[in-house]
């Protein structure tokens, strides 16, 4: 995702009106960083007086107020997130998205500020990109698989298996079960693996997809080809040959004649046999039913 595409969204479309001068128009990830961190903090009483003009006015410049100067705080959470190997600029706008729920959400008369409130919606978006994004850890859907997924990293030291002792006294902590913990810990300690050779040297050529079966030998694929290719030809010429000789010449004349199915008309074909358009349209239903009966036996 690119955050100043993204950002500008956020953006209202007169900044000089907040005195923020954040135009959204950002080239990179530091310059991002850079200019979120020099917007102005808001005080309490101006939070307030803002998030009720949202609340009571539905005024959308208070609330794109709040949310940019709450942006440095999306930045710092998203940079906690950093260990699970996905871009930093994603981590920070799917933050920002939790932000905008937050100030939608938020209410004035609480007596909480925006930034403790927000923090929950925040990591909640980043939480719910993370597991959807993080392949390895598909299964991590329940409630509690979820709040172990994001506390083992916190628990493991470096790189290095977690002890017994460790896994124990996590999986009490959590109140898990200490297998699921060695499993997830697994999962966590795995990495993905390229289908394709990212290199042209001829021992690289030897990727995972060179053994991935093509679907075309699937042996469903190769019996459905077969009979297609059989209807298309056994089939279709049986089934024309029972059929009375104007009964045949109508059907050809209608769908056989041309590759891109533009067959003679109705009127065409009534003039060549002398008779109305209702009564070849009647010749070719009942020609065209008594063909896929036939056809019905190749299949």
């Amino acid at each position: 995702m690119n955050i100043a595409s993204a950002q500008s969204a956020l953006v209202p479309t007169s900044n000089s009106a907040l005195g923020l001068g954040f135009t959204g128009n950002l080239g990179n990830l530091d310059a991002y960083i850079s200019a979120v961190n020099r917007l102005p903090m808001l005080s309490q009483e101006e939070e307030v007086s803002l998030a009720k003009r949202l609340r009571d006015e539905n005024d959308l410049a208070a609330a794109q107020q709040m949310v940019l100067s709450h942006l440095r705080l999306v930045v710092s959470i998203a940079r906690g997130y950093l260990g699970y190997g996905l871009p930093h600029a994603d981590l920070i706008q799917e933050g920002n998205i939790g932000l905008m729920k937050a100030v939608k959400r938020f209410d004035p008369e609480q007596g909480v500020r925006l930034v403790s409130y927000a923090m929950h919606w925040i990591k909640a978006e980043i939480h719910e990109y993370i597991l959807k994004n993080w392949r390895l850890v598909k299964v991590a859907t329940t409630k509690a698989q979820r709040k172990l997924f994001f506390n083992l990293r916190s628990h493991k030291q470096g790189l290095d298996a977690m002890t017994p002792s460790q896994i124990d006294a996590l999986a009490k902590q959590l109140d898990v079960k200490r297998e699921e913990v060695i499993e997830m810990e697994t999962r966590l300690s795995g990495h993905d693996i390229a289908l394709e050779s990212s290199s042209d040297d001829e021992d690289d050529k030897f990727a995972p997809i060179a053994y991935l079966a093509s679907d075309n030998q699937e042996p469903t694929r190769v019996i459905e080809s077969k009979q297609v290719m059989r209807l298309q030809s056994e089939g279709l010429e049986d089934a024309l040959s029972k059929l009375d000789d104007r009964s045949r010449r109508i059907v050809e004349a209608r769908w056989l004649a041309n590759d891109d199915g533009s067959g003679a008309t109705l009127h065409t074909l009534a003039d060549e046999f002398g008779v109305s358009a209702e009564r070849i349209r009647q010749i070719e239903t009942a020609a065209l039913k008594k063909m896929k009966g036939t056809l019905a036996q190749y299949m």
